[in-house]
């Protein structure tokens, strides 16, 4: 019996040290200024590691100590950051993914930060020639068989429309854009990666074949691939949005007087938001920080061209950041008034 007291006792006393050793060490680190770790992810997409790292440089001048960001797809980096288990990402396409964000709780555990890309455009894009021949303007033309066989790959006679990743919305507005128009019995959805897929249309195109793809700007393909010159937008014949984006209008989903049939959109920060009101100086980064779409476009490029290597990446942001140093200061330095030394 009195060896089991004195065991307890040890157990308690062990304890008790164990905890004031702990608070102890949070205090000298708050006291010596170490910073919280930031925890972030992004999709396979591999240009939002470029936007990922530019984010984080900032920061960690701001000092944050940085965890590697996670590549994981856009439902589970929703669900990850409502639930705590991530602080942020780059990936938030304010109503592309509006039912990622409502499924993972939407308002009550995530917030939408700033404005990282103000200018993200989608929709159908066809080679010049090939629409010039036939006057092909719009997709509803695909319904003639004629026309969709021009752009059959595989040999069934349907065209194939070149797409996105499963799991990417896209995927799942294309499917509905399909059914919608009444093209399923001449137009079929082919899906993959995403990167993988615009090589092989490429290549097709090098080799004067007609294509027919899903396109996404900013991206590399815009800047091989130019509308007008090399390729068109398609016209869609009237708006028709999956369930979480009925509300929307031929307004939104028009550019230059075309209708394109998917919502002009702008790429933000998704955050959680018990980490924002934790952190205010971070809070006030998110607000600031811009990559215009140009900038995105030069670096789907490198990517493309084979600097696509973590370390490329990284090397990337670092040189544009140097490129834009003053602009990138200012924000840093807006960002301190925030919180002061409360990160």
């Amino acid at each position: 019996m009195k060896r089991q007291v004195r065991q307890l006792i040890k157990q308690l006393t062990l304890g008790i040290t164990l905890t004031a050793l702990i608070g102890l060490s949070a205090c000298e680190s708050t006291s010596s200024g170490k910073k919280n770790k930031v925890r972030s992810a992004h999709s396979n997409w591999v240009e939002e590691q470029f936007q990922t790292k530019i984010v984080n440089i900032g920061l960690e001048k701001l000092g944050y100590e940085i965890e590697e960001p996670k590549e994981i797809s856009y439902p589970i980096i929703y669900v990850s950051v409502a639930n705590g288990e991530l602080d942020y990402s780059t990936i938030n396409y304010e109503i592309s993914h509006r039912e990622f964000f409502n499924n993972a709780g939407g308002t009550k555990k995530l917030e939408r930060v700033g404005v990282i890309n103000p200018d993200v455009i989608q929709g159908y894009q066809i080679d010049k020639k090939t629409a010039e021949k036939y006057n092909i303007t719009n997709l509803q033309q695909f319904k003639d068989p004629k026309i969709a066989k021009l752009f059959d790959t595989d040999g069934n006679g349907k065209a194939n429309l070149i797409g996105c990743d499963p799991g990417w919305f896209c995927e799942v507005i294309v499917d509905h854009h399909l059914k919608a128009y009444g093209l399923e019995d001449t137009v079929e959805h082919t899906r993959g990666q995403y990167i993988v897929l615009l090589a092989d249309v490429m290549t097709r195109y090098k080799q004067g074949e007609s294509v027919l793809y899903y396109a996404f700007y900013p991206h590399w393909i815009s800047t091989i691939l130019k509308p007008d010159q090399d390729i068109i937008w398609l016209e869609v014949p009237f708006t028709s949005l999956p369930e979480s984006q009925k509300n929307l209008t031929e307004k939104d989903t028009s550019v230059n007087g075309k209708n394109l049939g998917f919502t002009v959109d702008r790429q933000r920060i998704v955050a959680n938001k018990k980490f924002l009101a934790a952190n205010p100086v971070a809070k006030r980064w998110f607000e600031l920080v811009q990559i215009p779409a140009e900038d995105i476009n030069v670096e789907s490029l490198k990517i493309k061209e084979g600097e696509s290597s973590p370390e490329d990446i990284r090397r990337h942001a670092k040189e544009w950041v140097e490129k834009n140093q003053e602009l990138f200061d200012s924000w840093v330095e807006e960002s301190k008034k925030a919180g002061g030394d409360s990160t």
